[in-house]
């Protein structure tokens, strides 16, 4: 029998299409899936399926913070069988991204093992390495079990899954996406959590705020790898439109050798740049001599950082060489941001604010959805407290029903006609234990019943009030922001065309100080007042424990600074760089400061203020613990390298002091063991930054130079001990000498007055600073220190309490002082010795009959 089939019964069954618009439609489809379910992330979660499937599947399988490390085998088993049915290469890869500091901003997993590299090096095999949900991951993932999320069949329809993760915080915002589908692709960057968090309570306060405001709270991406921003031209579009390019630039420091060359050194890399490529691309460029000057590249880099090291040839220009690498290699390099994300399972490209929008209004879904669920859980149980009640008075009754009654349905029955309960409550009460009939359970029964009902009372005001449903939003987010928050890693840079920023900062007089544990901060000077000797003075600093204040200074908000250290080198920056904070601010960590970067036993030793660095006739002159001086030029420091070798120090000696002379200037150097001498400047030869110096003051056993100053006319040598004690001696008091002798005596110490701390040069009608070492400071006029000889004591300066003493005297910058009639608001003069209530430490003022003693 034929079973061919006829044309006729072909044509009944088959309806015939054009080949082109099934191609077409196939692949539209095929595109859809690909764009819908691989490539591009939710704007909700920030999450592409896969991995959201790879957290909940963690989630789900006990991977979760504060766990056991598991293999991640066992974590890409779970999600491959359950959720997502493709190679286990492509679940490890996007599993091992999340663990990885310098792709992720905000890492997601927590690994143990071999993750790769920034290098670009593999990971290990999966059944190697360990992983877990990070603590962040976790606020991915919180009240999911709170029917917060739509779920939805996993592919085999064996189980659920989550179609968008709770997402307690902004995750698209703050760790960014990458993705190529087909016709389209996504780049978004990472940003800095707080900088979000901020924007996004902005936003929730005022729907209608600008994009201006926002770019405040945000001004750019945070990138994972720190590293320049050039510009804000691109950021600007980024966050109008979607779409702009950032400008990513190396942080590269100019440092200089020993034998006096230079090198390069980039400590932070512009983002997903592979540093071994990097450097192979120098090397390739060099080697075709295509960049000249460079004589070798190493790789210094370990756990504590990245330093790609450049070493130049001793005759190269270290800024055209670092132009030319800008120029040709990956040292910079652009961030093309593309803002593509699914909204509402569509593709769109979305700018600063819609993306928030978006965010929040997939919170306010999360909190009512949320709220709902705890409403219905809390009026369960509040339904069947209350048949428990009703229970519990009529007791008697109900016992005596149920055991009468032919069965557990019958009685059932019988509770619910007789005592008009509901088939939940009749069924609690027929499962309640003996015990619940004691007179204190009953009470514990009707006080979590009346909590239930403040608890509904509270949950309803919830739903029935957006506002607060907005106020929980920023609440739990300001909550995940304060805990999980980190300092901004990338810096943004005025770029070509860019408004400069120190165009905008106020030019004001500023109050630099430096703590011996290395806490800096700059505070306007308007926050200190004018007192008189003896006063009580105000807190200069929430100080840490055993931390005293060692450099106190004044400058204009525009001047250079230069940071003088124990080992000869120089760094500087504007004063407005500094970190500006309140007066009892603790202040920041050098460190975290851009341009201090200090070897690990190195320390600040002097900070001067200079507004030009190319002023001729200006000199720095440069004194030594061991006596050493040298005279160099302030031009040799006008130099685009931050980090310059000041003075060459000999073995065992280290600077103590810098200062600024003018060519004709006279410089007296005070001694710990109360020796002075003091001589003209040209008595030292000017010389290089590279050299050493010559020998400024001869000093006896144990002495060692304490400090150095500048003579002015009609000024006087101000002393002050580590007990409070000080003099005013005028200078015509001290003969100019050669240098290299061992001078005069100029204080008279005893065990009872103290150490010497410091000796400086002022005029009669300034102001100083005293500073004690447990953050109190004293602003007093030099005419309120009593004018003595050479060969004297002093006179109390400074009541001290028990166990405190002086620690650093600084002048008040400005030939009178600033207005007598103080800054900010007066401090009580009351006879207390505690704090008062403005938070300021206060001192008892010394007798004012104290008289000099010879």
């Amino acid at each position: 029998m034929s079973t061919e089939t006829t044309p006729a019964e072909f044509e009944e069954h088959f309806e015939p299409i054009g080949i082109e618009s099934e191609l077409k439609k196939s692949y539209i489809d095929y595109a859809m899936s690909v764009i819908v379910g691989r490539a591009l992330p939710e704007s909700r979660d920030g999450l592409k399926p896969v991995h959201r499937r790879i957290l909940y599947g963690m989630y789900e399988g006990g991977m979760r913070a504060g766990t056991q490390h598991k293999k991640s085998a066992a974590a890409v088993g779970d999600v491959m069988k359950n959720y997502h049915p493709h190679g286990d290469g492509a679940i490890y890869d996007a599993l091992v991204r999340m663990a990885q500091p310098w792709a992720m901003r905000y890492p997601l997993i927590d690994g143990h093992g071999n993750f790769g590299s920034v290098d670009g090096d593999p990971p290990a095999a999966m059944r190697y390495t360990e992983a877990r949900l990070s603590r962040l991951a976790m606020e991915l993932l919180r009240d999911i079990d709170e029917d917060t999320v739509e779920w939805t069949d996993s592919y085999d329809g064996s189980t659920t899954e989550p179609s968008v993760l709770p997402s307690r915080f902004p995750n698209l915002l703050v760790n960014g996406s990458d993705g190529i589908a087909v016709g389209m692709a996504t780049k978004m960057a990472p940003h800095n959590l707080r900088e979000i968090t901020n924007a996004v309570c902005a936003t929730i306060d005022n729907p209608d705020i600008e994009l201006e405001e926002l770019l405040t709270l945000v001004p750019g991406p945070d990138f994972p790898t720190g590293a320049l921003i050039m510009g804000t031209g691109g950021i600007r579009d980024a966050y109008a439109t979607g779409r702009g390019s950032v400008r990513m630039r190396a942080r590269v420091e100019v440092e200089e050798t020993t034998t006096g060359g230079e090198r390069l050194v980039a400590t932070e890399l512009p983002y997903q740049v592979n540093k071994a490529n990097l450097a192979s691309k120098i090397a390739d460029l060099v080697n075709n001599k295509e960049i000249e000057g460079i004589r070798d590249i190493r790789d210094e880099s370990n756990r504590d950082g990245t330093r790609l090291v450049i070493e130049l040839k001793r005759d190269a220009n270290a800024q055209v060489v670092l132009n030319q690498l800008f120029k040709r290699t990956q040292l910079q390099d652009s961030f093309g941001i593309n803002n593509v994300c699914l909204v509402n399972g569509v593709p769109r490209t979305l700018g600063l604010k819609p993306q928030i929008v978006h965010y929040i209004d997939h919170q306010v879904e999360i909190i009512t959805r949320r709220t709902h669920y705890r409403l219905r859980k809390a009026s369960e149980r509040a339904h069947v407290l209350e048949g428990y009640l009703i229970a519990l008075d009529n007791i008697d009754a109900i016992i005596d029903l149920i055991r009468n009654s032919e069965s557990a349905d019958a009685a059932l029955l019988a509770l619910q006609k007789r005592f008009g309960l509901t088939e939940v409550q009749s069924r609690a009460i027929l499962d309640m234990q003996f015990r619940r009939l004691a007179a204190l359970e009953r009470l514990k029964i009707q006080e979590e019943f009346n909590e239930l009902q403040a608890i509904i009372d509270d949950l309803k005001d919830i739903l029935a009030d957006e506002s607060r449903v907005r106020a929980i939003i920023k609440d739990e987010l300001q909550e995940i922001s304060n805990k999980f928050g980190d300092a901004r890693r990338s810096e943004i840079l005025p770029g070509e065309g860019d408004l400069n920023d120190e165009d905008l900062i106020p030019r004001e007089e500023v109050v630099v100080t430096v703590t011996e544990d290395g806490y800096i901060k700059r505070v306007a000077a308007a926050e200190y007042r004018t007192q008189k000797r003896g006063g009580r003075g105000v807190n200069s600093g929430n100080l840490k424990d055993q931390d005293v204040i060692r450099d106190l200074f004044t400058a204009s908000s525009h001047d250079w600074i230069l940071f003088f250290t124990s080992k000869g080198k120089v760094h500087r920056l504007k004063a407005y760089q500094i970190p500006a904070k309140s007066r009892t601010a603790r202040g920041v960590y050098i460190a975290n400061v851009p341009g201090l970067v200090l070897e690990t036993d190195e320390t600040l030793r002097t900070v001067i203020g200079v507004p030009d660095l190319s002023a001729e006739g200006v000199n720095v002159v440069f004194v030594t613990k061991l006596g050493r001086v040298k005279r160099t030029a302030l031009t040799e420091y006008d130099s685009p390298r931050t980090s310059l070798i000041a003075i060459n120090l000999n073995d065992g000696d280290e600077l103590i002091d810098a200062r600024l002379t003018h060519g004709d200037d006279d410089i007296i150097l005070v001694t710990a063991k109360g020796q002075s001498i003091r001589f003209h400047e040209q008595d030292v030869r000017l010389m290089g930054r590279a050299a050493a110096g010559v020998k400024g003051m001869t000093l006896s056993a144990g002495d060692e130079v304490l400090s150095a100053a500048i003579c002015e006319e009609d000024g006087y040598l101000v002393i002050v001990t580590d007990g409070g004690y000080g003099k005013r001696t005028p200078l015509e008091n001290y003969p100019v000498q050669k240098r290299g002798g061992k001078g005069v005596l100029t204080a008279k110490l005893t065990e009872t007055r103290g150490r010497l701390v410091a000796g400086l040069v002022a005029q009669f009608t300034q102001e100083i600073y005293i500073v004690t070492d447990r953050g109190t400071i004293i602003r007093m006029d030099v005419r309120d220190v009593r004018p003595t000889g050479r060969n004297t004591q002093g006179v109390m300066v400074m009541r001290l309490a028990e166990g405190e003493s002086v620690a650093s005297v600084a002048k008040v910058r400005g030939e009178d002082g600033l207005d007598e009639d103080g800054f900010g608001e007066d401090i009580d003069q009351g006879d207390s010795p505690a704090n008062n209530e403005n938070g300021a430490k206060v001192i008892e003022a010394p007798d004012p009959d104290d008289q000099p003693t010879e």
